[in-house]
């Protein structure tokens, strides 16, 4: 898998935009999910969730928290496996992913941490705006949306203006 110049039509520049996608997680479209090769687990919030119509019953329990997520400690509401599909036919692939589920502030609605990246096999690049994976039918792509992006990290500053830091 390699990024080309085409890989970079439509981004704008200069930019430090995350990878922000829109995957289809379960049976419903989720805007707003960062690809955070920094984050071990892949996090759903849990208004999104509940959003996706989903409930407490369905979630698996777990008794842990989760160290450092916005710079606190918060616990887990429970572990869900869904399906998660990116691409476009007939470039598209899904996996089925431990989602672990938390009540926190965000204005993401669900994080694609390493467990995801890796199980797609993917290749995401921030600077592209793009990730690449394998599918049966060649190289697959799920690109970023950089407006969704810069309105997700514009939505977290604080009320001063200053110390912005995405709260996910």
């Amino acid at each position: 898998m390699i990024f080309v110049d085409f890989d970079l039509e439509g981004v704008k520049f200069p930019h430090n935009d995350p990878l922000v996608i829109t995957p289809i997680i379960g049976n419903s479209l989720v805007k707003r999910v960062p690809v955070d090769n920094g984050a071990y687990v892949d996090i759903l919030l849990y208004d999104t969730f509940i959003r996706m119509g989903y409930n407490d019953s369905q979630l698996t329990p777990r008794d842990m928290p989760i160290y450092r997520f916005a710079g606190f400690e918060f616990l887990v509401e429970g572990i869900i496996k869904l399906p998660l599909t990116m691409g476009q036919e007939p470039r598209q692939t899904t996996q089925m992913l431990n989602f672990i589920v938390v009540k926190a502030g965000s204005t993401y609605n669900a994080i694609m941490g390493r467990t995801g990246i890796h199980a797609f096999k993917e290749v995401p690049s921030s600077y592209h705006s793009v990730m690449k994976f394998p599918t049966r039918n060649g190289i697959g792509e799920e690109r970023g949306d950089q407006k969704m992006a810069m309105s997700c990290y514009v939505a977290s500053l604080g009320t001063d203006g200053v110390g912005a830091s995405l709260t996910y």
